[in-house]
């Protein structure tokens, strides 16, 4: 218990019954949980029968970390993985009572927005991803499409609820589920079927969920059904940090916890490690007017620190020139060594443009958080099409994209006529391939193309499972690449050499990231470097779809980071300026909402954005700047622009907010030329 304060010690050494822990910004919470864990085995139980539950993989990453160094090798019994991954163990352990098999394909995104395209009849992608939304929101509020349509308001409704009954026959059809199903179908899985509720409630002795404030209502239930009604769990969460209500996260999780469990025990972690009491009080301004579900009020140690500044702009240009004269300012006066001490956050991504101008222009490193993720791109893409067919052959979109990725002679109408057929018989394209009547739809040359594909995905298939170990794996990777031609397809298919090199060696760094997870050497449920049994290849390439990011290598780089608040959150650096904190933008209000700022859904809005301002402002350790500009682009047009009525709500000391780091900069390198002249004309002058 040494480095515990009084009330993590509290949260910490209460293990038999439900424990809400409100964890204030910087309060320690990763702390709380990694310690609860090290203390639920001292008291007795397995390590195996513990799970801890978080919202990222890098955050499971961390606390499998923190609990190796408190426990030592029996960290890597506990369950530390995040809400999907729970979800993929339990279905490809009890799946095939909804009629799944094990080896089911997880879509990604574009391949959801594909398939609703073909169900919906339409071409129009941002059509079919407004049809992905809805049901996306639907399935995360526990609708099933029979469900949806019954309460569908509008015609409009009614038809996408009709279109995602289609879109259901089509995953069952495919072998396939989607992210939202692999939270809907756990639950599912628990709540129709008592000897797998009991059988899930038998192996886990204790649960613990970070970000609590960050479920749906979907995640809630399977959480009740997970821990029955002992409810051995901790939840650890901050009503005040609540801000993905656009996908889902309810704060009716935490005003249920009492009612549903009446002996509820609640901590409150109000004294914040990270930043100083000038920092804080800004935020305990700020999230004041929100109705409290659990008041609380944080506190630091460390001193009064630097006052938060205001930057008032003439427009967004010269917004981003002060900021990079602020950190000039910084670094000169020896506050700030590293360019990776600095943040630059803001509302929306679009943001971020002129901020990188003003930063290359004045030479200094930086990043664009939350980024095109490592799996997004398309060669990545093309690979992961090609494991997920060998995991599932019934996996259609997989199927298409392996089979035109790199091109093979089968053309589109070969694949149209093989699509028909299919339909026609409900088989997978797969199947289909391998039927004694398609040489009834095609010729015999198709047919042996076809046929050849399908054994080449036999034979590949049948290989990856017995491939185990890191150098067999890159080994075999490596001899399939040269084999199918990808590295010509992609020279092939770029005008700019670079650019076709610079993808081949993406593919290469995947290819080593395959290997390394064949041979042990990272973990499957967190993606963190550890010691673990060997896998097959085809192993890996069951949990493939899960992972967002192929490593942590950003966390390494000396650069300033500019990302967007949401982005932000979980995260902390020594110096942050909080930009763009003008009305419109923060609070956000979107073009066609009308002017009746008081009505219902503007201030339940309204309440998020403000916790969005509180979880910007507490990012901060050592200084704040909150900067805003007088005019601001919209479309093509120069709008004035008000400050953010959130500047006001800060409640800061007018005498001492306002600054020019410009006029800051210029004084200091006044003096440090000063200094210089001062030295030298004694150097000339000489010994006296």
């Amino acid at each position: 218990m040494s480095g515990l304060n009084l009330a993590q010690q509290e949260a910490v050494n209460y293990l038999h019954g439900p424990c809400l822990v409100l964890a204030g910004a910087g309060s320690g919470k990763t702390r709380v949980i990694t310690h609860k864990i090290a203390r639920l085995i001292q008291a007795g139980l397995e390590a195996k029968r513990i799970a801890a539950i978080t919202f990222t993989n890098k955050a499971a990453a961390e606390m499998r970390e923190r609990a190796k160094s408190l426990v030592g090798r029996e960290a890597k019994d506990v369950l530390i993985c995040t809400f999907h991954a729970l979800g993929v163990r339990m279905m490809r352990q009890d799946g095939s009572v909804l009629g799944l098999k094990p080896q089911f394909s997880i879509l990604d995104s574009d391949d959801v927005t594909g398939i609703l395209k073909d169900a919906g009849g339409t071409t129009d992608a941002a059509t079919a991803r407004q049809w992905q939304w809805t049901i996306s929101a639907w399935k995360n509020a526990g609708l099933n499409a029979a469900q949806a349509e019954a309460q569908a308001k509008d015609d409009l409704e009614r038809g996408t609820a009709r279109i995602m009954a289609r879109y259901e026959e089509r995953l069952a059809a495919y072998q396939s589920v989607d992210f939202d199903d692999l939270i809907g179908l756990p639950l599912k899985l628990l709540r129709d079927f008592p000897e797998v509720r009991e059988k899930w409630q038998k192996q886990l002795g204790h649960v613990l969920v970070d970000e609590y404030q960050d479920t749906n209502a979907t995640q809630y239930e399977l959480l009740k059904l997970l821990v029955g009604e002992r409810g051995r769990f901790t939840a650890v969460g901050d009503d005040d940090q609540s801000i993905y209500g656009w996908r889902g996260a309810t704060l009716d999780n935490l005003r249920k916890l009492p009612q549903d469990y009446p002996d509820l025990k609640v901590v409150k972690l109000e004294q914040n490690y990270r930043s100083t009491s000038a920092i804080l009080r800004a935020a305990n301004n700020v999230i004041q007017p929100n109705p409290k579900l659990f008041p609380k009020t944080l506190f630091s140690e460390l001193g009064e620190g630097e006052p938060v500044r205001v930057v008032d702009c003439d427009n967004e240009e010269h917004e981003a020139e002060r900021m990079v004269a602020r950190i000039q300012s910084i670094r000169a006066n020896g506050l700030g060594k590293d360019w990776k001490d600095f943040a630059v956050l803001y509302r929306a991504n679009h943001q971020a443009r002129v901020f990188e101008q003003a930063l290359r222009k004045a030479q200094i490193p930086y990043k664009v958080s939350g980024g095109q993720s490592f799996f997004d791109r398309a060669e990545i893409r093309d690979l992961c099409a090609w494991l997920r067919l060998w995991v599932n052959n019934d996996d259609d979109p997989a199927f298409l994209r392996a089979v035109t990725t790199p091109k093979r002679g089968i053309g589109h109408q070969t694949l149209q006529s093989l699509g028909v057929f299919a339909s026609q018989y409900k088989l997978s394209l797969f199947e289909a391939l391998f039927s004694s009547s398609l040489s009834s739809v095609l010729n015999a040359r198709a047919v042996g193309s076809l046929h050849e594909f399908g054994r080449y995905v036999n034979d590949l298939e049948f290989r990856a499972r017995h491939t185990v170990g890191a150098e067999d794996a890159r080994t075999f990777i490596a001899d399939w690449l040269k084999d199918i031609g990808y590295e010509k397809h992609l020279y092939d298919g770029e005008d700019n050499e670079k650019v076709a090199a610079a993808r081949w060696t993406n593919v290469l760094e995947f290819c080593d990231w395959m290997a390394a997870r064949c041979g042990g050497e990272i973990d499957d449920a967190s993606g963190a470097t550890i010691a673990s049994e060997r896998k097959n290849l085809l192993e890996v390439a069951q949990t493939i779809s899960l992972l967002s990011t192929i490593s942590e290598r950003e966390k390494d780089q000396n650069v300033v980071t500019l990302s967007t608040l949401h982005a932000s959150k979980g995260l902390e650096w020594p110096h942050v300026v909080l930009a763009g904190c003008v009305e419109g933008m923060l609070p956000f209000k979107p073009e066609d909402a009308d002017g009746a700022v008081a009505s219902d859904s503007f201030a339940a809005r309204l309440q998020e954005e403000r916790r969005l301002m509180y979880v910007g402002i507490t990012r901060a350790q050592r200084s704040l700047a909150v900067s805003w500009s007088r005019k601001r682009k919209k479309g093509r047009e120069l709008v004035a622009a008000q400050p953010s009525r959130f500047i006001a709500e800060m409640a800061l000391d007018k005498t001492t907010v306002k600054e020019d780091p410009r006029e800051k900069l210029k004084a200091l390198r006044a003096e440090f030329a000063r200094k210089s002249a001062d030295a030298a004309a004694a150097a000339a002058a000489g010994p006296q």
